[in-house]
């Protein structure tokens, strides 16, 4: 399914912020997750920059390491997933369930609109 340009653009910007979200929620988690100041600081930083090398390498775009389209897809659930995860580890379930599908919608569209262009050749 090739999504219209305005909704494709659209899509794309949506996935973005999910990313960020992402990154946010779990150096939020990290931070949240211990006493230690060092150790706060430590996790807060080293949860959100894991998943930001793993996307970096497979999942990005640009990605330094292209993976096929289940590879991609198995990223994203890994990161989204650990978000929601963290989500839930800091209470905050209603996050969770909004974050989870909004995350799965988009993948979802981006993963449809990405089949129909290489189909296309493009």
């Amino acid at each position: 399914m090739k999504l219209p340009a305005p909704l494709h653009v659209l899509n794309e910007g949506l996935a973005f912020l999910l990313e960020l979200a992402a990154l946010a929620v779990l150096a939020w988690w990290g931070w949240e997750s211990a006493e230690n100041v060092a150790l706060r600081l430590s996790l807060a930083v080293a949860a959100p920059a894991v998943a930001a090398v793993i996307w970096g390498l497979f999942a990005a775009p640009r990605a330094r390491i292209p993976v096929p389209l289940p590879g991609v897809l198995l990223v994203k659930a890994l990161v989204f997933g650990a978000a929601a995860v963290a989500l839930q580890a800091l209470d905050r379930s209603a996050w969770v369930l909004s974050f989870a599908v909004v995350a799965l919608v988009n993948t979802a569209l981006a993963a449809a609109d990405r089949q129909a262009a290489m189909r296309r050749g493009v």
